[in-house]
């Protein structure tokens, strides 16, 4: 059973998964922070050639299963049209408001 992004409990998290469904780039970029970072499976990314490979170019979505207490760790299922589906971890930073870095990775 998955977690509908208005109910996660971290403001800044619940912006970027429902941006990230929407397919909204906009919105997207309006969640993070000027020089905001993130890597995948451990590797820094670049992250706007990243989004646009992962999420906006091919139908990323993620349906979230859990998070942890403190709203900052996600465990999801993301799928897009390269990839298929997978179970992901992801872990953010928080700052101001707005996500500083993220992590992400299968889980």
């Amino acid at each position: 059973m998955s977690i509908p992004p208005d109910q996660l409990t971290e403001p800044a998290v619940r912006a970027f998964v429902t941006a990230l469904n929407a397919g909204d780039r906009q919105a997207f970029a309006a969640t993070l922070t000027p020089g905001a970072t993130m890597s995948d499976d451990g590797s820094d990314r670049e992250l706007t050639r990243w989004t646009d490979r992962e999420i906006f170019g091919s139908g990323g979505h993620m349906d979230v299963e859990s998070q942890t207490r403190d709203g900052l760790g996600l465990v999801a299922e993301f799928r897009n049209d390269t990839w298929g589906s997978m179970r992901t971890a992801w872990r953010f930073t928080v700052d101001g408001g707005k996500v500083a870095r993220f992590e992400t990775g299968q889980a």
